[in-house]
């Protein structure tokens, strides 16, 4: 008869016990895919660079959110806002310490507050360090 930790996991219980939900799972599966660009790659590309090299001025207090195709953090989430904190006069630059990463040498000029929406902490008010080129205004 087989022990009740040798049975097979179902995907549900998996994805519990490595702290994603159903709607986690369904916002990883969007954004892997690159089916919805419009137009070649090569044009999806050029524009998405085109936006990461708009610069936008912030201030502490200000609402901020992802431009478009440039979210490369789970939070906050695309279209919800997070809150500009503090603006670094010289940015931090990512330590992630394998350069395929891709957070190596990220410039890291903001200091972003976010409502934290996850267990445990969920409510928290927290901070993180992002790469302002690829927010902006928020427009609630």
């Amino acid at each position: 008869m087989p022990r009740k930790e040798d049975r097979l996991l179902s995907s549900r219980e998996l994805m519990s016990r490595i702290g994603l939900n159903e709607e986690d799972a369904a916002e990883l599966r969007e954004e892997a895919a690159l089916d919805d660009l419009e137009g070649d790659l090569g044009a999806a590309l050029r524009e998405r660079f085109a936006l990461l090299m708009t610069p936008q001025r912030f201030v502490p207090g200000d609402l901020v959110t992802w431009k478009p195709g440039l979210k490369n953090r789970r939070v906050p989430r695309y279209g919800s806002p997070a809150v500009v904190v503090a603006v670094l006069d010289q940015p931090i630059l990512d330590s992630e310490h394998e350069s395929g990463g891709t957070y190596f040498r990220e410039p890291l000029d903001l200091v972003l507050g976010v409502i934290w929406d996850r267990d445990p902490g969920r409510g928290d008010f927290l901070t993180f360090h992002f790469d302002g080129r690829r927010l902006q205004p928020w427009q609630g």
